[in-house]
């Protein structure tokens, strides 16, 4: 008997990574194309059921990899045009 139900893996940071991308181009972005983590990290932490280090090593591939960039406060990324190319 199975009483919890499977969780996506985001063992691999690519997968995360993408994972975050597709929640990052389902919000509307605020001034300048902002889109606040918060709203990012609470559905991958919160409705996707990962776990914090996934998130961490999700956000910092797509960083890495140029999909992303975020302020040097943390509170905001943007999507780059290579991002905005996974999902044309």
């Amino acid at each position: 008997m199975k009483f919890v139900e499977d969780r996506p893996r985001y063992d691999k940071p690519e997968i995360a990574a993408r994972r975050l991308m597709e929640i990052a181009h389902t919000i509307e972005p605020v001034q300048d194309g902002r889109i606040h983590v918060e709203k990012i990290n609470y559905l991958f932490l919160f409705q996707d059921m990962a776990k914090p280090a996934e998130y961490g090593a999700g956000i910092k591939f797509a960083i890495e990899r140029g999909w992303l960039w975020m302020h040097e406060s943390g509170t905001y990324v943007k999507i780059t045009s290579e991002g905005a190319e996974l999902f044309a």
